[in-house]
């Protein structure tokens, strides 16, 4: 397997952008590290990364040969997962990318409950915009995305699709708490936390806001779940989720409650569960997407496709 820690290499310093870093990473010298690319350089004939003054970036060549090695490395994956699966032990490493929405809510217990049954599978859970977790299937770094937003069809292949409400997020002494169903009218009466920009659920609410002709008062724009919980502590602020599944454990209901919207001002999206077009996932997971979908088929039987 030494090339294939060769490949590693080179893998690791493309996403890092720093010889450094990558041996840091890697627990080796940087100059060790560097003598390994200049010997494959040298092999190839060609350099594959160009020297910056503050690290390293592929070049075209490097660019090809990162295509290569990352769709290497997921066939090997694919590979290793099965033959373990050969002997009742499954094992195997999974991939995720997806927006914070899913990573703070849904996924920790999703996770947690496949590996109780898989002990030996180890995750990576990777928070990216809708288009840099497209992105990342395309460049073999993750293995499914769960993506709230449009997906292009030519490229990914959906193994599920949810539709789900927009929900309204407050603190519970905040003065819209005593209403059970709230308006978008209600909304824009007070200071917002807006989900980041590029976001799907950003787009959505753009979309609303401009249909119904209102406009929100965003003073904070923020990817994170558990800042926005905590600063509704301190300022009567409102902000938008999208809750997936039972979260329940994850919402503190001493900092934050939900309310949905009446139902004529709903706002709806989708939750789209992808793989690239044509990949075989490994066995370790396709077998977590399969799960997944399963139970999101039993919490939301009409409105899964």
């Amino acid at each position: 397997m030494r090339l294939l820690d060769h490949l590693n290499y080179i893998n690791i310093v493309a996403k890092t952008g720093s010889i450094r870093q990558a041996a840091d990473r890697l627990h080796i010298t940087s100059t060790a590290l560097n003598r390994r690319i200049l010997a494959l350089e040298d092999e190839l004939g060609c350099p594959i990364f160009e020297r910056l003054p503050h690290g390293v970036r592929l070049n075209v060549a490097g660019e090809l040969l990162i295509q290569h090695i990352r769709r290497n490395m997921a066939d090997l994956s694919k590979v290793t997962s099965q033959i373990a699966d050969l002997t009742g032990m499954r094992r195997g490493h999974i991939t995720i990318a997806s927006n914070s929405e899913v990573i703070a809510g849904f996924l920790p217990q999703e996770i947690a409950q496949y590996r109780k049954n898989y002990p030996h599978v180890s995750f990576d859970v990777l928070r990216r915009s809708p288009d840099q977790a497209l992105q990342a299937l395309q460049n073999f770094e993750a293995d499914i995305a769960f993506i709230f937003a449009p997906i292009p069809p030519q490229a990914f292949q959906s193994l599920a699709s949810i539709e789900l409400a927009v929900q309204i997020g407050l603190h519970p002494d905040h003065p819209l708490a005593q209403k059970q169903h709230l308006t978008l009218m209600d909304c824009q009466e007070y200071p917002a936390i807006m989900p980041a920009e590029g976001s799907g659920l950003f787009d959505l609410l753009q979309a609303a806001q401009n249909k119904r002709g209102i406009r929100f008062q965003p003073i904070i724009s923020s990817e994170s779940f558990e800042f926005i919980s905590h600063y509704q502590s301190f300022e009567e602020v409102i902000s938008f989720l999208v809750p997936i599944g039972d979260d329940s454990r994850l919402v503190d209901s001493t900092r934050m409650i939900k309310r949905p919207l009446a139902e004529s001002d709903q706002i709806l999206g989708r939750l789209h569960i992808v793989q690239n077009k044509g990949r075989v996932l490994p066995v370790a997971a396709a077998k977590f997407g399969e799960e997944v979908v399963t139970r999101l088929s039993k919490i939301y039987p009409d409105s899964i496709s």
